[in-house]
């Protein structure tokens, strides 16, 4: 298949491509914000007001405090020392640590390393069973728990309130995981939470900025040696410039994300219906309505997920396959498996902020032949 003369980014489940305005920012900041924060000069007073802000933008976001606001050097970093933390904090009371089957692969190796993993299966729209988890957070001997707002990979909303609601009743800390949601779903009133987690690479700011809220009065203790910065939360000199461009992002998201979420919803909406009627035996992932607006995953029988997305890049479309937190496309998804889905064959889509309708129909008339081609050489009916 001939190469669109124009490629199209359809991988923003990982990242969304850093925003125009963050990278102004960025360039802006180096310019004025770079100083050290705890310095009384002019540069470390520019580089404090600046983590002032993002705090106060985050916060916001989140229904937060600003100094319940901590930057660490990556989204898997902050889910790693919301878990850590929480259970270091809770080792008297217990090591069971709950979570879902199907969160993020950062969550689940640090729910094994720091405690005993509790895992809550979920349905066949990769939705947790809500009495199962009841019924964990309630068991005795629990440090943690954590959930997803939606899932990374297939979109489907968690019922995170009920969650939260269930950890409360059996005073059990819970963890947030907003990484896919923050800036696409108002969070302002997302529960009783008791630890939030994010990326900013997630909504176009600089990948090397995690985001980890931590309410007070949460016994969560720092599970590595810390400093003077951030209130010994997070050791080392915060990368201002980074870091505001990252409150930037945000910002520009908050600013029109119904608008943007709508269109989303509507395109991926365009995508679930339409990849059924154009391609025999594929099956498409996740809740169709209760999601998150950009994220999408679809299985094909009879074709290989790396071959398949291989030539999708070759007919200019950059998508993803296998599990979302492999750098591999043949590793299998642990989402997909824990959901009883078709694991072989899976292509995920992530709709960037830039996603257009022509982007999508372009896509829908390139994924028939690319398909058609790939198993008629394995000789697939």
């Amino acid at each position: 298949m001939a190469q669109s003369s124009v490629p199209v980014f359809l991988d923003a489940s990982s990242a969304e491509p850093l925003l125009p305005e963050a990278r102004e920012a960025w360039l802006a900041a180096q310019d004025a914000g770079w100083g050290d924060p705890l310095r009384l000069h002019r540069a470390g007073r520019r580089a404090a007001q600046a983590l002032d802000r993002t705090r106060a933008v985050v916060a916001d976001a989140v229904g937060a405090r600003p100094d319940e606001v901590v930057f660490t050097g990556s989204g898997a970093h902050s889910a790693q020392a919301a878990i850590a933390g929480l259970a270091l904090g809770r080792r008297r009371v217990g090591a069971g640590i709950v979570t879902s089957a199907v969160e993020h692969s950062s969550v689940l190796s640090a729910a094994q390393t720091y405690g005993d993993a509790v895992t809550v299966p979920v349905d066949l729209l990769g939705r947790v069973d809500l009495g199962a988890w009841r019924a964990a957070v309630s068991a005795g001997g629990v440090a943690l728990a954590g959930l997803q707002v939606g899932n990374h990979e297939v979109g489907t909303l968690q019922p995170f309130r009920e969650a939260a609601e269930a950890c409360r009743a059996a005073d059990v800390p819970f963890v947030l995981d907003a990484t896919s949601a923050l800036g696409r779903t108002d969070l302002r009133d997302a529960g009783d939470w008791s630890v939030l987690v994010g990326s900013a690479a997630a909504f176009g700011g600089p990948p090397s900025v995690g985001l980890l809220v931590i309410r007070k009065g949460v016994r969560w203790r720092a599970p590595y040696p810390t400093d003077d910065y951030q209130g010994g939360r997070w050791p080392g000199l915060p990368d201002v410039p980074a870091i505001f461009a990252a409150a930037v992002a945000l910002e520009t998201w908050l600013a029109d994300y119904d608008e943007v979420s709508a269109r989303q919803h509507q395109l991926v909406g365009s995508l679930r219906r339409g990849l059924p009627r154009a391609v025999p035996d594929i099956d498409v992932a996740g809740d169709p309505d209760l999601r998150l607006p950009h994220l999408l995953t679809f299985s094909a029988l009879y074709v290989d997920g790396e071959s398949l997305t291989l030539e999708l890049d070759r007919a200019g479309f950059a998508v993803a396959s296998g599990s979302a937190c492999s750098a591999s496309s043949e590793h299998p998804s642990h989402v997909l498996a824990a959901m009883g889905a078709l694991t072989h064959g899976n292509v995920r889509l992530g709709l960037t902020r830039t996603t257009t309708k022509a982007d999508v129909e372009s896509f829908l008339l390139a994924v028939p032949p690319v398909v058609e081609e790939l198993r008629a050489r394995l000789g697939a009916p």
